[in-house]
């Protein structure tokens, strides 16, 4: 049987994050870069984009200059309905 992290993560109440990070490029402070970051976070808190902009402050020479978090619930538990029987056409 497959394994979906994905999947399994949604069913227990996370929803896909996307975040855009702006950032100033080390050699060039005037210079903006933007890097995009997506991972199944729980909001409102997102835990993993927190542990992760942490990171990113403690080891990466690139000052952070503004994040922009977009999340969606793509399946909730209360969407899930399991049915009670199966019929199979040829």
């Amino acid at each position: 049987m497959s394994y979906d992290h994905g999947f399994k993560a949604q069913l227990a109440g996370f929803s896909l994050t996307t975040a855009e990070i702006l950032y100033r490029l080390p050699d060039h402070p005037s210079l903006l870069q933007s890097y995009i970051w997506q991972e199944y976070d729980s909001a409102p808190r997102f835990p993993k984009l927190k542990s992760f902009l942490d990171f990113w402050t403690a080891k990466l020479e690139g000052k952070l200059y503004k994040v922009t978090v977009t999340h969606s619930k793509l399946i909730r538990p209360a969407e899930l309905r399991l049915v009670g029987a199966e019929l199979k056409v040829h």
